[in-house]
């Protein structure tokens, strides 16, 4: 697992430790025998080993049962020391609900959580400390309906995760299913003439050499025709137009749930500039779906006459300090190149990731090779 995710997973548990100040200071200031500090203090050093695994393990798949004892352990450490200890230790009962709210299942939560406060009441008002009971109680439920609200919302955005890449996937495979079958179509006829042709001037080689010449020029022309076919197919898919791919990114990222804003109108470019220029815009797209974790997605494009300048940016986490450009971008930027432009790439202004394509209406050449996008 990366560790990262388990520390932020442990993160959801950390800003309630600060209620240990109170059974803290009780056990420094407060004149005990040493005995009881030492085995308070063990109790309650075990007591949050134990409520923050709780927490890292109701946000994985480390399953329910596991969780469930490991809670029985926090429960039954929190009641102990906090009947033991007094009303300072009473705030243990909050860990208890969080804990609670965190691992237990819906209909399990509040009763759960009223037992905790229950026990938090009795041990406040059995030291006579009534002004209190306004306080811890109603903390232990307030703890309970904010963890709910953040567990909801934790299993939202896992969903919504998972729904991005099975999109990404599923684009991808639909592609790869489209070019396949124009693939075919294309083949079909030109690869079945050349079987035939073939085993017709095989059967002729001896008995009719001329006729077996002239059947394997079909079959020589046959397949340069089948070439240039494919040349012409893998040229179409390979190439996009800057406002084919507009209207692709509208149709991923709105499925994604990911507002869009595009330009309402497309300047009529130069084939080698608009086709370099949809290719910046998905593989943008492809970015912004697998890595970014946007909401909002703005893509801008300025043409003054003499640059054509497309701009896409988006809200999302924004680049890693030490990350370093990937093999899409590094193609794209060779594309970009080979026309005279340039492309950039990282921060935007407002945050998120800002990527930028500056081409000139009069290209410097027109590349060769059209290099694989693959996102970063």
């Amino acid at each position: 697992m990366d560790p990262r995710g388990r520390w932020q997973q442990i993160g959801w548990s950390l800003p309630w430790l600060l209620f240990q100040f109170f059974p803290v200071a009780d056990l420094v200031t407060t004149d005990r025998p040493l005995a009881t500090r030492v085995v308070a203090g063990a109790g309650l050093l075990v007591f949050t080993v134990v409520y923050l695994d709780v927490f890292r393990r109701s946000f994985t798949s480390c399953g329910i049962q596991p969780t469930l004892s490991r809670l029985a352990v926090v429960a039954a450490l929190g009641v102990g020391l906090a009947v033991w200890m007094g009303p300072s230790w009473a705030g243990l009962m909050i860990y208890v609900s969080a804990a609670s709210s965190a691992a237990l299942p819906q209909r399990r939560v509040w009763p759960a959580v009223l037992a905790a406060a229950a026990v938090c009441t009795a041990v406040v008002a059995a030291d006579g400390m009534f002004a209190s009971l306004f306080i811890l109680p109603v903390m232990c439920l307030l703890t309970a309906f904010a963890m709910r609200g953040t567990r909801h919302l934790i299993s939202v955005n896992t969903e919504l995760a998972a729904a991005r890449e099975e999109l990404a996937r599923n684009a991808v495979a639909e592609e790869r299913l489209r070019f396949a079958r124009d693939l075919h179509d294309l083949l079909g006829h030109s690869l079945s003439l050349i079987a035939l042709k073939s085993e017709l001037a095989g059967r002729l080689a001896e008995a009719d050499p001329a006729r077996a010449r002239t059947e394997m020029a079909d079959v020589e022309a046959a397949a340069r025709r089948a070439l240039a076919e494919v040349r012409d197919a893998v040229s179409g898919y390979r190439q996009v137009s800057c406002a084919q791919a507009l209207t692709e990114a509208r149709s991923a990222l709105s499925g994604a749930g990911i507002a869009v804003r595009v330009p309402t109108r497309v300047p009529v470019l130069p084939g080698p500039v608009d086709a370099a220029l949809g290719w910046v815009v998905r593989e943008a797209t492809t970015n912004v779906l697998r890595h970014s974790g946007a909401r909002t997605v703005t893509v801008s494009l300025a043409d003054d006459g003499a640059e054509a300048v497309l701009t896409v940016t988006d809200d999302g986490r924004g680049p890693a300090d030490d990350s370093e450009p990937g093999s899409g971008l590094a193609g794209l930027s060779e594309r970009v190149g080979a026309l005279g432009g340039r492309l950039t790439g990282g921060a935007g202004h407002d945050g998120g990731y800002e990527l930028r394509a500056v081409l000139p209406l009069v290209p410097a050449a027109a590349p060769d090779t059209v290099p694989e996008a693959v996102a970063r």
